[in-house]
C-alpha cells in the first residue's frame, strides 16, 4: 500500500513512481494500481490528481519535446503527443524534468507501450465522476488550472531550444543520441527525397515557431582596436 491519502505536488510524483516500481512496463496494471489508490481517497484528491496531471502535461507542450517524441515513437501526431506527454509523466519526476531540460536524454529511456498512456490523462476525472456524478471539467476553475500550469512551468528548467520544431536534416545535430539509436542518415535522406514531412508545412504556427525560435549560431568575436565587434 502506498500510504498516501492526500494528493499534493510531492505525493503526486511519489504515487506515480510507486506505480512504476510496482507495475514495471505494464501500463494496464499501472492504471489499475493508480485507480485503486485514488478510489480509496476522498473525491477531492482525485480532482487534485487530475489538476496536476493536466498542469504537467500542458507544461510539456513544447515542439522540441515533440521532435524527440517523433523519433522515439516513429512519428507522433497531435493526439499522439498528448498521450506521449502522459506517458512521460508516468516515468516519474526525474525523467520528466530531464526530458524538458534536454529532450535527447530520452535516449536512455526504454520506449515501451508505444510511448503512449492515454488513460492517465483522464484517470482523475473518471474517479471523481465515479464518486460524485460530476465531471472534473464541470467543477474545474479556469484560474485554478492556469495556476497549476504556471506552477508546473516554474519547476521546469527548459532546454534553450525547447520551442523549436526540428526538421529531418536537423535531428542529428540537435538530438544526437536519439538519432544514433533510432535513425540513420540513409533514412533521413530517404524521407527528405520522398517529401515525407516532419510537420505539416502549411501550419502557420509551425512556420512562426521555426522562425521565432530558430537556434542561433555562436559567432566568434573579432577584435578591432581592442574592442570586440
Amino acid at each position: 500500500m502506498s500510504g498516501i491519502m492526500e494528493i499534493n505536488r510531492d505525493t503526486f510524483w511519489t504515487l506515480l513512481e510507486q506505480a512504476k516500481r510496482e507495475c514495471g512496463q505494464n501500463l494496464c496494471e499501472e492504471y489499475q494500481w493508480l485507480e485503486e489508490k485514488l478510489m480509496s481517497m476522498v473525491p477531492e484528491q482525485a480532482l487534485r490528481f487530475q489538476y496536476f496531471t493536466r498542469g504537467y502535461r500542458d507544461a510539456a507542450y513544447k515542439y522540441g519535446l515533440w521532435s524527440a517524441a517523433c523519433v522515439l515513437s516513429h512519428g507522433c501526431r497531435e493526439d499522439g503527443f498528448i498521450d506521449f506527454r502522459a506517458w512521460l509523466i508516468a516515468q516519474g519526476k526525474d525523467v520528466y524534468l530531464a526530458a524538458l531540460k534536454d529532450p535527447d536524454s530520452l535516449a536512455a529511456v526504454e520506449p515501451y507501450g508505444g510511448c503512449r498512456f492515454e488513460n492517465l490523462s483522464y484517470l482523475g476525472d473518471w474517479i471523481y465522476e465515479e464518486k460524485t456524478g460530476n465531471s472534473a471539467y464541470d467543477v474545474a476553475v479556469p484560474q485554478g488550472l492556469q495556476a497549476e500550469l504556471e506552477q508546473a512551468r516554474n519547476e521546469i528548467m527548459y532546454s534553450p531550444n525547447i520551442e523549436y520544431p526540428l526538421e529531418w536534416h536537423e535531428l542529428e545535430s540537435h538530438l544526437p543520441r536519439l538519432f544514433k539509436k533510432y535513425l540513420t542518415p540513409e533514412q533521413i535522406r530517404e524521407n527528405i527525397a520522398r517529401g515525407v514531412a516532419m510537420w505539416n508545412p502549411n501550419t502557420l504556427e509551425l512556420q512562426m515557431m521555426r522562425e521565432k525560435y530558430k537556434p542561433q549560431k555562436v559567432k566568434s568575436s573579432r577584435k578591432k582596436g581592442g574592442d570586440a565587434r
